[in-house]
């Protein structure tokens, strides 16, 4: 187990990469471009993110089981239901959308550049160590829907 695994929660990560992005843009003007509809798409992209995080969170919630990222032991259901029908980590998916969204508002290359650090960041650890627990706690169950669904999209 790597000292960063479940450790820092989700949404401080996304928060730390959208202000390394910002300050990204920020330090390499030259690199911005323009993005048609950006004034729409970006807020848009933001809403649908903030809406299938929610989804998520919902479902957890209606299943009675924790949301809490840093403590995926104490699950007591595998929800597959509604947008879990679709990802294994809609909540994250969210968090991404928001963080694309954010990138098209800045209108830099180096926002979109540094973007896939929240994806292979997640997934590494926090993902990965989830789906191990999720796999003690559950097995074939998990392993079934784990086969079945994506774990992004």
């Amino acid at each position: 187990m790597h000292i960063l695994e479940l450790k820092v929660p989700p949404p401080l990560v996304a928060v730390l990469v959208a202000m390394i992005m910002w300050l990204a843009a920020w330090a390499a003007p030259a690199l911005r471009f323009e993005v048609p509809g950006r004034r729409v798409i970006a807020p848009c992209l933001a809403v649908v993110g903030m809406a299938v995080s929610i989804a998520g969170i919902v479902s957890f919630r209606r299943a009675r089981t924790t949301v809490n990222p840093l403590k995926p032991q104490s699950a007591s259901s595998l929800v597959v239901s509604g947008v879990y029908r679709i990802s294994r980590n809609p909540m994250y998916v969210g968090m991404a959308l928001l963080l694309l969204g954010w990138a098209v508002w800045l209108a830099n290359v180096m926002a979109f550049v540094i973007l896939p650090v929240f994806v292979l960041y997640i997934t590494r650890f926090q993902i990965r160590p989830e789906e191990a627990v999720m796999t003690t706690l559950f097995g074939e169950e998990y392993e079934a829907y784990r086969s079945r669904v994506r774990r992004w999209l």
